[in-house]
């Protein structure tokens, strides 16, 4: 884990902009890809099927949990896991006989179009590009990146270079209440944003096992995806700058620090401004005792949607905020019923050679200001600019 010195060095890198000055627009969009229509992901009028590898069998085993398996565009050609028992177990699973010892081989593999990538959050953006410069489509699980801003720029870069499809798996954003209110905002329901909230509770008083220990003291902020995505996936825009507050835990794998992170926190709340003016409270918190949940709400000029699914405003005429019919076959899965959709999603993208809701830019906006709050955070809550794609 390199040091807070080298850290903040790199918020200052020129690649960046001036982080503690303000932010750039860094990156220009893909030109490779359509931009996508969310209402037409049920159309699909082929019967090719999509060559995917899978890779990493963990305990949330979420490289088959998203249900690739059961799609009817999708032939399973391979799969990887670095513990062989895990690895075995994911290709029974899945009904594949190839396997593989590493994702380092499995890209390799010149029959594989596109990899699901499920391994260690800490390794997401370096097996990310690697499967990218391999000429694979991509779709990961959260978060995009971790820890290292600089792998963003790279990361980024990768997509452009390759031409190939780019998808961070957001649960949130294919839960019921969100995909309502990105269909609402597009309608103009909600008008401008003047304030949005996301939470991420995950009470986890002994921890989780994971790959190296990733898990184990966590900085709050570092995952903070599924909250982001409660004001940047409706709007699809950025957010400007933060100022966050940590609180230090009694948790054995928090306690004094004593973690690969130097980490105390269990719990942090920051405060974000958005390119549109809004403000947001995202927060997230393992290690205050309660239920389990993946929230947020809007609020805007014309509108609002609350934590009842329900929109109060001006609009009479509601557009349909129904999600995607699902293919016959695939399960809607964990998350609120978004480990089919997202699926569905990515297959659909590579098959209509058209942008994804989630690219790369938008799975870094949600993913960076994470860092830069945590960071925030450890110097008392000192508002920092953040780096937007």
């Amino acid at each position: 884990m390199e040091s807070r010195r080298n850290f903040l060095q790199k918020l200052s890198l020129a690649s960046f902009g001036a982080l503690l000055g303000g932010s750039s627009n860094l990156f220009a969009t893909d030109k490779h890809l359509q931009i996508d229509n969310i209402d037409s992901y049920d159309a699909l009028s082929t019967s090719r099927k999509v060559k995917v590898g899978l890779v990493g069998y963990g305990f949330s085993k979420f490289s088959a949990d998203f249900g690739f398996q059961n799609h009817p565009n999708v032939e399973i050609v391979a799969v990887s896991d670095i513990i062989p028992e895990r690895c075995q177990a994911l290709a029974n699973h899945v009904k594949c006989s190839k396997k593989y010892a590493s994702l380092e081989e499995l890209v390799k593999d010149k029959d594989i179009e596109a990899v699901f990538i499920a391994t260690d959050a800490p390794s997401h953006g370096r097996h990310a590009i690697l499967a990218l410069n391999h000429g694979k489509h991509v779709a990961v699980a959260v978060p995009a990146i971790f820890s290292d801003l600089e792998e963003a720029h790279q990361l980024q870069q990768a997509v452009e270079r390759s031409g190939k499809l780019y998808m961070m798996f957001e649960t949130s954003c294919y839960r019921e209440d969100l995909y309502a209110m990105r269909q609402i905002y597009r309608a103009g329901g909600f008008g401008k944003i003047l304030y949005s909230e996301g939470e991420y509770l995950h009470y986890k008083p002994n921890g989780l096992p994971s790959y190296n220990n990733w898990r184990d003291g966590i900085p709050p902020m570092y995952y903070i995806t599924h909250a982001t995505a409660y004001h940047l996936a409706v709007t699809e825009g950025y957010f400007t700058e933060v100022s966050c507050y940590g609180i230090e835990s009694t948790l054995d794998v928090l306690k004094n620090g004593d973690n690969v992170y130097n980490n105390k926190f269990g719990t942090e709340v920051a405060i974000f401004k958005s390119n549109d003016g809004g403000l947001s409270r995202m927060m997230y918190s393992n290690d205050t005792n309660g239920p389990f949940a993946e929230e947020g709400r809007v609020r805007g000029e014309k509108g609002s949607y609350s934590r009842s699914k329900k929109y109060h405003g001006e609009m009479k005429d509601l557009p349909n905020v129904s999600r995607p019919q699902l293919p016959e076959g695939v399960p809607a899965g964990g998350h609120g019923g978004s480990h089919g959709q997202l699926t569905h999603d990515f297959i659909t993208c590579i098959l209509n050679h058209t942008k994804p809701w989630i690219d790369v830019r938008l799975s870094l906006n949600l993913s960076v200001p994470g860092i830069v709050a945590h960071e925030s955070a450890l110097h008392n809550g000192k508002t920092l600019s953040i780096p937007h794609f």
